[in-house]
């Protein structure tokens, strides 16, 4: 795939804050956390570029290649704790914003598990990484999980 353009190129200032706002999003929660929610809304707007990246990072960062391989049933897998599974769940009821406003049980399996300022920390993230799905499979982007890092840092 050749992308249509560089994004950092196109438009670097905005592109250097998305980066820092990014990161500093990303690192507000716990890691394993993080990397299964990019993974999950990922894999509902068909991101190839993100799920590279992220199952890459997931892996780095400890987590398994089954917990990876389940996340799509995450409801039927056993190997998720309460709190990802709201995290998962309330994932999944942004994300799919447009298929219907029904994501009132989401918020209250997020309530049971999560702080005010983490409910707004994980939106946030959740917001951030549909951000990047769009930019990803919008404009054909590709990176090797090495040079998105790489390209974060420097933008950092």
């Amino acid at each position: 795939m050749t992308p249509k353009l560089n994004l950092s190129a196109a438009a670097p200032s905005l592109m250097k804050q998305w980066f820092g706002a990014s990161a500093a999003i990303n690192s507000s929660l716990e890691p394993s956390l993080t990397e299964l929610v990019k993974i999950r809304a990922s894999q509902i707007n068909g991101c190839a570029n993100c799920l590279n990246m992220h199952t890459a990072e997931a892996r780095a960062k400890g987590e398994t290649e089954q917990r990876i391989y389940l996340l799509s049933a995450w409801r039927e897998a056993p190997l998720y704790s309460d709190r990802e599974r709201a995290a998962l769940g309330w994932t999944e009821a942004l994300t799919r914003l447009s298929e219907g406003h029904r994501h009132e049980s989401a918020y209250e399996a997020l309530k049971a598990e999560f702080t005010e300022e983490e409910q707004v920390k994980l939106t946030l993230l959740i917001n951030i990484i549909n951000g990047w799905n769009r930019l990803s499979v919008g404009f054909g982007v590709w990176l090797d999980p090495g040079a998105a890092k790489a390209a974060a840092e420097a933008a950092a």
